[in-house]
Parts: C-alpha cells; structure tokens; sequence
C-alpha cells in the first residue's frame, strides 16, 4: 500500500489540471481548521480541490501539496488501518519537509469506515492542512460533526448555479444590452431543463440522459445500497422516480406509505421513512417543512420534495413537454438552498411557496404564468397574508418573464422573471 501511495502522490505532484470554471465558492488554503467540502456526486468537489491546488502552487512548493482520491481502484480494498501508510509514504519521499506545513487532499474519504479517527489524528499531530471530500451528508451530520468536534469548517457544493452556469458559456452577464440578454435568455432555457451537472454541458440529448442516469445509479447503488445493505431495490426505485416527478409537491409520507402498501409493496411506514432520509443523506432530494414555532406542528404537516438538480427530472418525464411550474419551483429553491438550509414553505388559509431567512427575510412565491387575472390575484393574496403573518414589508413573486412592482396595503410585491433573480445578488 505505501508503494501506491507513493506513486499517487508523484502522479498528482505532476499533473496538470487544466482550465477550471471558476465557481462562486471561497474555499480557504489558510485555516486552522480541516476544510470539508460534501454534497451530491458529480457536484464538482474534486475540480474545487483542483482549484484549490492551483492557487497554492502559486505561492507554495508542489511537494508540499498530497492530493488522493480515495475511490482511485488502485487502493481497493482500503482500510483504515492501511492510511498511515499515506503519511509514512509522504515523509519518505521528503523527509526534509517534516519541519514544514503540507496539504492534504482526500477526496472521497468518506469510503473509508473510521476516516476520521485518522483524519483527527493528523489535525492533532502533524503540521498538515487538511481537506476533504464526501458525497453524503452523513459526512457532516454523523461523523464530521461528531468525531471532529469542532475542527472544521463545512462548504456544501451543487451543481452549477445559473450564473456559473453562464460563465462557463461565456456568456456575459449584461441586463440592458438586447445581445447579451438573448444569449443569457436561450441559455436559461436550456439550463432550466437540463440543470447543472458540468458534464453534460455540450453534449447531445442522448448522452445527457446517460450521464444523468449513471449519476443516479451512483447515488442510488453506492451511497444506498451498498452503504445500507438495502434489498428492496424495487421499492427505492420507485420511491426514486415519485419524487423526482412530483419536486416542489407537498408530499404526505403516511399517505404515500398508504399508496404503496395498496399496490402490493411490503414495508413498513419506518422503511419508507428510513428510504427518504438515505436520500437525503446523499443529497438527491431535499424535504422542507412548514414554518411553525413548533417541531411537533412541523412534523404533523406533509413536507415539499425538491431535487437537487433539475436534471434529474429529464430522466423520468413521460411527456414531451417540461412542466415548468415544477422546474421553476425546483429552481427557486435550490437558489436559496445554496445559502441556507433554513427554508420551509407557509401556509394559512393559502400557501406561500418558500419562506427562507438569511442576511434578511425573503417570501417568495413561484409561478410560471401570471397572464390570468385570477392566477396573479391568488399569488398576490397568499403573498399578502404571508407578509403579515412575518411582517414583512417585502416579497417575491418569480415568473416566467414578467416584471414589475405591486404595492398594496402598505407592502410592495417585487414580480421577477426567475433568470434575473437568479443573476441579481439581490433577494427582493
């Protein structure tokens, strides 16, 4: 093992990374803390890394610098007794640098059951920076949170946002020039439907929905499956497929347990539950829950389901048109998912679809079309008694394209067409 780790370590030492789209995340090379980097596969965690890499290596010796990517096949079957072998391999190939700070990058260490009792050891030990990767959530809520006990700092990462999306187009970001709004336009509807998973981007439809399919095996086979021993794989698949179907939908987990047992599944209401919660673990789907003062009042009413991509949706659309309420919706929530894991949707005598809290409050409601009188009336009144059960002087109401301001009563409704919101910086 000390012999590949070796080799491994050479190899990243010389490699070349290449261009890199910049992403709006600010990953610290300087932390006393291990900077840990989780979220879906394929979100684009490992290319942070290489960023990471590239912009030390301006300022700092390559030999200092230990990248592993520990689903690499050559060091299959892992253990965690075989990563000591990692530093031993290091400090003999320099001994010189035990009096110096080094880097380490463990990308995917999570597939390592007890990872971090070597992690921790390193922390406390070694004048090592550390950081690392996983694609499950369980990364932070279990292991990191726990067994590091306060020695990291966390980045979730997705896939592409709208604006990074555009960057990597190379399209400029320009609201009043007629040519840049076209391209920032037709780009949008491209990226509304396919979402934001990097490697799909110039592809054609075909390999699109390859990509996104061996993305969900992944998710499902190795981060589910496998990690949870599950047999009933019928059963999570189907779960699987209604989710994704039904994103931004209030879903009742009792009555879809209710569902299944009628058509012929054998599980238990735990199971069901057990199933979403590894879907979540492995940040596929988010739950969101009504905004109440009480947990219990929380937990009584159903949840609305988003995924993590609007990609996923592609795979499982029976129609040959997108439903786009669902996708704008999806959308709407990733943008403040991004920033905080705070949101919940409210609901009174009618329903507002996201409610999150931040830097300030936001409300939002999200409709593709407003053309009708009665649909705007509608998203106008549960807006209104949204703003007055927060007091809140300020709301959204996210469209397809229109755009102008409401004022009633003393509070102003900001009508957004979604592809500006998501580019504008601002939440109101």
């Amino acid at each position: 093992m000390k012999d590949i780790f070796k080799q491994l370590i050479v190899d990243s030492q010389k490699r070349a990374f290449g261009p890199i789209v910049e992403r709006d995340y600010e990953i610290p090379t300087e932390t006393k803390k291990i900077v840990s980097l989780i979220g879906v596969r394929r979100s684009g965690k490992t290319w942070l890394l290489y960023r990471v890499i590239e912009k030390l290596r301006k300022s700092v010796a390559a030999e200092n610098i230990v990248y592993i990517n520990f689903e690499d096949d050559r060091l299959y079957p892992i253990m965690l007794g075989d990563l000591d072998a990692l530093v031993q391999a290091y400090y003999e190939l320099y001994p010189q640098k035990r009096d110096e700070k080094v880097y380490f990058f463990l990308d995917e260490v999570q597939t390592i059951e007890g990872w971090e009792k070597f992690v921790r050891r390193l922390y406390d030990t070694l004048n090592i920076q550390l950081f690392v990767t996983g694609s499950s959530s369980k990364l932070l809520a279990g292991e990191i949170a726990t067994a590091l006990r306060g020695r990291t700092i966390m980045y979730e990462i997705f896939p592409f946002s709208f604006k990074e999306y555009l960057r990597y187009r190379k399209i400029d970001v320009d609201f009043y020039g007629s040519e840049s709004l076209s391209y920032i336009k037709n780009a949008f509807d491209v990226y509304l439907v396919e979402g934001g998973f990097a490697e799909i981007f110039d592809k054609t439809d075909d390999i699109k929905r390859r990509i996104l399919k061996d993305y969900l095996d992944l998710i499902v086979y190795r981060d589910i499956v496998d990690r949870y021993r599950i047999k009933n794989h019928a059963l999570l698949k189907y779960l699987i497929k209604y989710l994704f179907v039904n994103m931004g939908t209030l879903v009742s987990f009792s009555k879809l347990y209710n569902d299944y047992k009628s058509i012929g599944y054998r599980l238990s209401k735990e199971t069901l539950l057990e199933y979403v919660g590894y879907l979540q673990e492995a940040y596929a789907i988010f739950t969101v829950p009504i905004f109440r003062n009480s947990v219990k009042e929380e937990q009584r009413n159903p949840k609305k389901v988003y995924a993590v991509d609007n990609g996923f949706k592609l795979l499982f659309d029976a129609s040959l048109s997108p439903d786009y309420s669902k996708l704008y919706e999806n959308l709407a929530f990733l943008h403040l998912r991004r920033h905080t894991p705070e949101v919940y949707y409210f609901k009174g005598k009618q329903e507002v679809d996201l409610y999150a809290s931040m830097d300030k409050e936001v409300l939002a409601n999200v409709s593709f079309r407003i053309d009708r009188p009665e649909t705007l009336k509608r998203e106008v009144d549960a807006l209104m008694e949204g703003m007055t059960w927060f007091g809140l002087k300020r709301s959204l109401l996210i469209t397809a394209d229109r755009e102008e301001t409401i004022e009633k009563e003393g509070r102003v409704i900001e009508v957004k067409p979604m592809w500006k919101w998501l580019l504008s910086g601002e939440w109101a």
